[in-house]
């Protein structure tokens, strides 16, 4: 079964596609994170989990989440990650975690997926380098799902000391001072629909008076920016002017016929003053 979680549609992506190219059932584990369900989850085949990458690891509240959760059935189980650009020390935890689940870890694949952390001081890919991007995902894809339903363990890149020793320590402290909330706000143009609130693995948005509100519990998965349907989402000044990301806006380039990606409105009403 392939078990993920996935915020402005990248990992989502990879998730249905190893499952079609596998026979596999996929599961969307967001409602259950939201609403602290640590049921059984239980299928016959290799457990595939399936993450981004947030600071050089995978999200603390998903690898928190896959820790409680009993996985029964198969005592398989793989990791794929997807970042843009470096996988960090993702793999040595996901390793971590499969001997603390008791369960035989089967490797873990890194794969390079267009950029979605807009509020980073990062420039935003062109089209070309997005397409490239994604292109080259679905070739890894297929290599990964047909190693799986041959049982076979995936190969990874060996991940150094040093690595461990920067980012173990380091990346508490980042996600308590750096990753908050206080800059996000909604524009005139939101109607308060709640999607932002819907889509937020924390539960850290409110609607109130027909607004988000944020709470002091932030992962910065850009979920509600990327998901709001209005463009009306911001995080400062850097989004006014950099946008936003969500797969579905580039699906098109996979040759599915959907349609460019729209321009953010809110963006194109500041820069024309």
């Amino acid at each position: 079964m392939i078990l993920y979680f996935s915020a402005t549609g990248n990992t989502e992506f990879l998730a249905t596609e190893l499952a079609k190219k596998t026979g596999d059932q996929c599961l969307n584990l967001l409602e259950r994170i939201k609403n602290k369900d640590y049921s059984e989850i239980y299928s016959e085949k290799p457990f595939v989990i399936c993450a981004p990458v947030y600071v050089c690891e995978m999200p603390r509240f998903f690898s928190d989440y896959i820790k409680k959760v009993p996985l029964k059935g198969c005592r398989d189980i793989y990791f794929i990650v997807n970042s843009a650009g470096y996988g960090g020390i993702s793999g040595y935890l996901a390793k971590k975690a499969a001997r603390h689940k008791k369960l035989r870890f089967m490797g873990y694949n890194e794969i390079v997926m267009p950029r979605n952390y807009f509020i980073s001081h990062y420039p935003v890919q062109t089209k070309d380098e997005i397409r490239e991007r994604l292109v080259n995902a679905c070739e890894k894809v297929n290599e990964i799902a047909d190693k799986i339903k041959k049982g076979e363990k995936l190969q990874s890149r060996y991940i150094f000391l040093f690595e461990k020793i920067i980012t173990i320590p380091f990346n508490p402290v980042w996600s308590k001072y750096k990753m908050t909330a206080k800059a996000f706000y909604a524009a005139d143009s939101c109607i308060g629909c709640g999607k932002c609130a819907r889509v937020c693995p924390l539960n850290n948005i409110i609607i109130k008076d027909k607004k988000p509100v944020w709470g002091d519990k932030c992962t910065h998965c850009m979920a509600c920016i990327g998901n709001c349907p209005k463009d009306a989402i911001f995080y400062g000044n850097v989004t006014s002017e950099k946008g936003k990301y969500n797969f579905r806006d580039y699906k098109y380039m996979l040759g599915d016929n959907q349609s460019a990606p729209v321009k953010n409105k809110e963006y194109q009403r500041r820069k024309n003053g």
